[in-house]
């Protein structure tokens, strides 16, 4: 291979040999950066390519055999038949998960749709984009097969006859490298039984996005799960986007609402129907209820339904209108109280101005669709500044201001006229905001006695409930709820440290469960540049159904910082919300809802309380088998009932169907690791608030080789000979996650972390939605400079900017000449190596020399050339949440980083990879080897 004029390898010599095999070695610093670690180039391949030359270097964009229609991808990933050969050399059966070979043929019944892994059918293995499978890697998958396997399960099906389930695939750890792309593959399927289902509707089981199991075939004993070692839960996250328009659900509007008498779950498509019709049986007790007589009948149009149109009967996913026996009270309106912060450091930082902006110009987009929701606005330093805001019709009456400074005991002045109905007031709501700023443009006062003015919130909204939003700067020191300056450097990275993350007032707690009885949800904005005490403000939304949202920092005279907030800010007044929310999970009798994670307040045994229900949080709850199960099946059934945003009571019914086994190899091959991860990501912020940082990552650490050790030796017969470390196919990344976890800034050891930055990071780690929190633990980095000529444009096929395929994240895979971007949805990095050449830098930063560059936060300037148009493409499709499935208001701040600039700033990002020792925390290939040798003891 040749090397031109500034060690710049040129692309045609990564070009993959078809003759030669993929044998990926995992660490091989040896191999050029930006491919699979031993794959042996083809001589000349590549030709054809459009390439663009930047000062004598070959830098290759991506094309012909390296496009994503086939061939290899810089950066490791991509092969003729997509996700089925990757999958093949991970260790996965050729084709995706099959049920066993041996087991018999099933086929669906008259009308009934196909089974997964039943009579043939195989479930849906994604093809990511820019793939396709060929032809020839389907015949290579024919051929590579193992047609003599034995079934490993012996789950019965509805027919007596066994049922396969997911084939257990073992791989060693130690020898099959990880890949990332492994990350995005679907959880291992729920098999069930032929006709488990009353309707052939292909949508009768809740898809993961909305409920997850760790384990998709359920022991059918406590003393089998326990066997496992692998914990047994569900990830709830109810809605996927931050609006009902994004991702709608089937309405049941006809107010028809059959429950079971003795249960309380809501008929669904696995209920079974007796005595003609007339009767049906629950899937969770087995009682026989009747069916309503309205149940087939169209009140609006006066005529018969269809009962097997129903969408209760062919969703798993659907929402009821509520009929008044679900309202305790008429709905509540939408309130919005703003407590907002007016001290010295507010007015100086800009947050007073922006947030006064920020409001005024998203009037429009908080809803009102009913117009009935109500402002109020209630300023904080040291004493309480109340407004009164007339009607616009009043004339010659301006909005005043009235202060309060008894913080003990604060008090109304004017109840009536504090909180008003934006409808009738708009104009006169507009013009406060336009003058807020001036009102205290001149103030020195740096005090903030924001826990009276929570108590005086609540005395405000309380007969109503709804929503209290605080923005503040300060770190309360006035009246209720007075914190001090705890933070203490030297006890950071010590056994003193996790004394600073517990709440230092009892006050917040407290209170926050005042709240959430009155119904009233809070939601915290911090920005400020000192110690804010994010440990104890925290508390608030977290037994409220409320979230924080941390700016350390922040400062409007940066452009990018007031863009962010104003960005985010603008999409939280505009999300909708269910108010009055309640959520209670039920089960097929012999199951439990053991434990809940989550910010809410439990209010009994098995109910949790929102005041407001967010769009952008995900819930954890622990299921225990308190009884033998007997049946082929059993269903979870999550329902929120709820308020929405214009006023109409409503119920999301989720029902999950999963199939049981009386066989370990069955549960370890059905093992979801994403949700597996955020169970433990649960557990260990819940540990570290307990017990501390160092009994939290001990525990993560216990818990994998505890089952690591299990499968060892129970499965594995004990054998781990040749120096290997033996795990299913379907787990291989959960060695990575718990790394991630344990590196991750909320959990990491580390003398250098801010107490509010981790208390910040271990908020994040208890509520972000499944697909946010993986990419969290473990972030996306993706290989720029040599991207394939699909990357950062749109695709028709998908309707969306096509992304490269990401990188395992470690340095070896950093060439010094390349251009990488870092996302772990929070934080953005655009990294630029030390040798990048002057073009490179010139068409994505519009600078003549990378010693022009200016590193830190900003945004990367639009330039008239194909290639940084494409670099911002992918940066913002990167930022784009929708397109993991989740909603979140999130806009991730981006850092531009040069390898041999800014150290701080290199370190920062440099924690980031994951796989590579740093600070405190071990590499990869370290924590392989030390798990196996605790394995093996």
């Amino acid at each position: 291979m040749t090397t031109p004029q500034g060690g710049y390898p040129p692309q045609d010599a990564y070009a993959p040999n078809p003759a030669e095999p993929y044998n990926q070695a995992p660490y091989d610093a040896t191999s050029p950066p930006g491919t699979a670690a031993g794959v042996v180039p083809a001589p000349g391949a590549g030709a054809g390519r459009k390439k663009r030359a930047y000062a004598g270097q070959a830098y290759d964009f991506g094309a012909g055999a390296n496009s994503a229609l086939g061939g290899q991808q810089q950066g490791g990933g991509a092969y003729e038949g997509g996700f089925t050969q990757q999958a093949h050399e991970a260790g996965y059966p050729q084709g995706g998960y099959q049920q066993s070979a041996a087991a018999p043929a099933q086929t669906p019944g008259i009308g009934q749709p196909p089974i997964a892994g039943v009579g043939g059918y195989q479930p849906p293995v994604p093809v990511y984009p820019g793939q396709q499978p060929g032809m020839n890697s389907m015949t290579q998958q024919f051929s590579q097969m193992d047609m003599s396997q034995k079934p490993v399960s012996a789950a019965p099906s509805s027919t007596g006859r066994p049922l396969a389930l997911n084939q257990l695939y073992p791989i060693d750890l130690l020898n099959t490298p990880f890949n990332v792309a492994e990350l995005d593959y679907p959880p291992p399927p729920a098999i069930l039984p032929q006709n488990t289902s009353v309707t052939p509707s292909p949508n009768a089981n809740c898809p993961p996005k909305y409920v997850r199991s760790t384990l998709n075939a359920v022991p059918t004993t406590h003393s089998l799960l326990k066997k496992s070692r692998l914990p047994l839960a569900l990830v709830i996250q109810p809605y996927s986007s931050l609006h009902d328009a994004e991702d709608p659900v089937p309405i049941v509007p006809d107010q028809v609402i059959s429950r079971c008498r003795r249960c309380r779950s809501y008929i669904n498509p696995f209920v079974t129907f007796l005595d003609h019709g007339h009767r049906w049986r629950c899937n969770m007790c087995n009682l026989t209820n009747d069916v309503p007589q309205a149940f087939d009948w169209d009140a609006a149009n006066q005529k018969g339904l269809d009962r097997w149109q129903r969408p209760d009967l062919n969703h798993a996913v659907v929402e009821f209108v509520a009929p008044q026996e679900y309202m305790v009270r008429p709905p509540q309106p939408l309130v919005y109280l703003f407590l907002i912060d007016v001290s010295y450091a507010s007015v100086t930082s800009g947050l007073l101005a922006t947030t006064a902006r920020c409001i005024r110009e998203s009037l429009d987009r908080i809803p009102n669709a009913d117009r009935r929701t109500r402002l109020g606005f209630i300023a904080v330093d040291s004493s309480l500044h109340y407004f009164s805001i007339p009607r616009d019709e009043t004339e010659n009456v301006e909005t005043s201001m009235l202060v309060v400074s008894d913080l003990d005991e604060p008090f109304l002045p004017t109840p009536g006229d504090l909180l008003v109905t934006m409808t009738e007031c708009r104009e006169n709501i507009e013009a406060f905001l336009d003058k807020l700023q001036e009102m205290f443009q001149n103030t020195q006062n740096g005090g903030s006695c924001m826990g009276s003015a929570l108590r005086a919130g609540h005395k405000l909204i309380g007969p109503v409930g709804g929503k209290m939003t605080v923005i503040t700067a300060s770190l309360p020191n006035l009246g209720h709820g007075k914190l001090e300056m705890r933070e203490d450097k030297k006890a950071l990275g010590t056994g003193k440290e996790s004394a600073l993350l517990q709440t230092g007032n009892s006050f917040y707690k407290a209170f926050a469960v005042e709240c959430s009885k009155q119904q009233i949800s809070i939601d915290m904005f911090l920005f400020s540049s000192q110690y804010q005490d994010v440990a104890s403000l925290s508390n608030l939304p977290r037994y409220t159904g409320g979230q924080t949202y941390f700016y350390p920092g922040w400062n409007a005279a940066r452009e990018e910082d007031a863009m962010k907030f104003a960005t985010e800010f603008s999409d939280y007044l505009s999300s909708e919300i269910g108010l009055e929310a309640v959520l209670r999970v039920r089960a097929t009798t012999g199951l439990r809802m053991s434990t809940f994670y989550g910010n809410f307040f439990n209010r009994s045994s098995d109910l949790c309380a929102f005041p407001a229900f967010p769009r952008d949080q995900a819930y954890v709850v622990e299921v225990a088998i308190d009884e033998s199960i007997t049946k082929p099946v059993v269903c979870m059934q999550t329902a929120v009932l709820h308020t929405t945003c214009n006023g109409e009571r409503r119920i999301r019914v989720m029902t999950l169907a999963l199939p049981t086994t009386q066989t370990l190899a069955d549960v370890y091959a059905s093992a979801d690791q994403a949700a597996i991860t955020t169970y433990f990501s649960h557990k260990a912020v819940e540990r570290t608030l307990g017990s501390g940082l160092e009994a939290a990552r001990d525990a993560l650490q216990a818990k994998l080789i505890e089952m690591l050790s299990t499968y060892r030796k129970e499965l594995a017969g004990g054998n781990m000979g040749g120096g290997g470390l033996q795990f299913p196919a379907n787990l291989r990344g959960l060695p990575v996650l718990f790394l991630g976890l344990m590196k991750n800034l909320g959990l990491r050891k580390s003398s250098q972390i801010p107490t509010d930055m981790r208390s910040a990071a271990l908020c994040l780690l208890s509520t972000l939605p499944l697909p946010l929190l993986i990419q969290y633990v473990y972030p996306k980095m993706y290989s720029l400079h040599d991207m394939p000529d699909d990357a950062g444009v749109f695709d028709e096929q998908s309707g969306g900017i096509a992304l490269p395929l990401p990188c395992n994240l470690s340095s070896e895979r950093l060439a010094p000449y390349g251009l990488y971007l870092i996302d772990d949805g929070q934080t953005q990095f655009l990294w630029v190596g030390r040798d990048a050449v002057p073009q490179l830098v010139q068409d994505v930063f519009g600078v003549p020399d990378k010693t022009q560059l200016r590193v830190g936060k900003q945004t990367l300037p639009v330039l008239e050339n194909d290639f940084n148009e494409r670099v911002r493409a992918i940066i913002a499709k990167s930022r784009d949440h929708r397109s993991k499935g989740v909603g979140s208001i999130v806009v991730p701040h981006m850092y531009v980083v040069k390898e041999d600039g800014e150290p701080g700033l290199r370190l920062w990002a440099q924690t980031m990879l994951v796989e590579d020792r740093a600070d405190q925390g071990v590499s990869l290939q370290q924590w392989m080897g030390m798990l196996r040798e605790k394995v093996m003891q």
